[in-house]
């Protein structure tokens, strides 16, 4: 048990901390502020320049904004795995403007997190859960379970792993706009993947996913356009072919629209190893 002069101590000291995490924060938000007035992105059409963060993890909500703004929406129905306990993903945000969709889920706390949080849309019909941990081979039984249209405006994949695996097991759904998380230190050029494993869980290292040459070469086979990434580094932003016209930047491929490792103010964040990866 802390004696009362450590607990004193630390009670004088959290409002500090939370004071330098602010700040941290903004100086973050100025940098990558700065960052995105670069020339590189002056271009119009560049998507890096729209990011901003309402509920996402990054910019991730502003750029989506942007994507459905340039070509509009239909049935305005999302699906998100990886979601945690719903309060930071890239659907919250579109939740509470009124879209409906499926979020799934593995770990059991946090989808019970989410039934307590969530318990309005939950019931109304206009969120749907499953808590299931997912796998290429399970995709699209999952995607039926949790009523799917066969185009939703939005599908989201960011499960630290087998992002690109799963993505290329999708038949039952062609989603207009796919955002998916890429493994940005493996740099512009490589198109790797990590082997599938299906019992595979992130263990916090640079040794997960895919690159982002690997996802530009799945995304053109299943019939998309990379249009673009967030600038730090995390997601990429690929758009049904039929659905781009003249609206994005081109060319769409990971040389233009490559986004380095800036998960932190100081480095990548995450510790390498080494590991293998498969040429694709």
């Amino acid at each position: 048990m802390r004696s009362p002069a450590v607990l004193l101590r630390d009670f004088q000291l959290a409002p500090l901390q939370a004071a330098f995490e602010r700040l941290e924060v903004r100086a973050r938000a100025a940098q990558l502020a700065q960052l995105a007035s670069a020339p590189r992105y002056a271009d119009e059409r560049c998507l890096a320049r729209y990011g901003y963060r309402c509920t996402s993890q990054n910019d991730e909500d502003g750029i989506i904004d942007e994507i459905f703004r340039r070509i509009g929406t239909t049935n305005r129905q999302f699906v998100e795995f990886g979601v945690q306990t719903g309060v930071q993903n890239n659907t919250l945000a579109l939740l509470l403007g009124g879209w409906s969709g499926l979020w799934i889920e593995a770990d059991g706390q946090a989808a019970a997190t989410i039934r307590g949080s969530f318990a309005e849309p939950l019931a109304s019909g206009q969120l749907r859960l499953i808590e299931a941990f997912v796998t290429a081979e399970t995709i699209d039984e999952q995607f039926e379970r949790g009523r799917v249209p066969a185009e939703p405006d939005l599908l989201s994949i960011d499960i630290d792993g087998n992002d690109y695996w799963v993505w290329k097991a999708i038949t039952r759904a062609r989603p207009r706009v796919v955002v998916i998380e890429y493994n940005a230190s493996l740099g512009r050029s490589a198109k790797v993947v990590r082997p599938y494993d299906p019992q595979a869980r992130w263990d916090g290292t640079l040794a997960f996913g895919a690159s982002l040459g690997a996802l530009e070469a799945l995304g053109t086979e299943k019939g998309y356009c990379l249009v673009g990434c967030n600038i730090t580094g995390v997601n990429a932003f690929f758009v049904r072919a039929d659905c781009v016209g003249e609206a994005f930047l081109a060319p769409y491929t990971a040389a233009r629209h490559y986004e380095p490792p800036r998960y932190g103010t100081t480095g990548t964040g995450h510790p390498a190893r080494w590991a293998r990866f498969d040429p694709v």
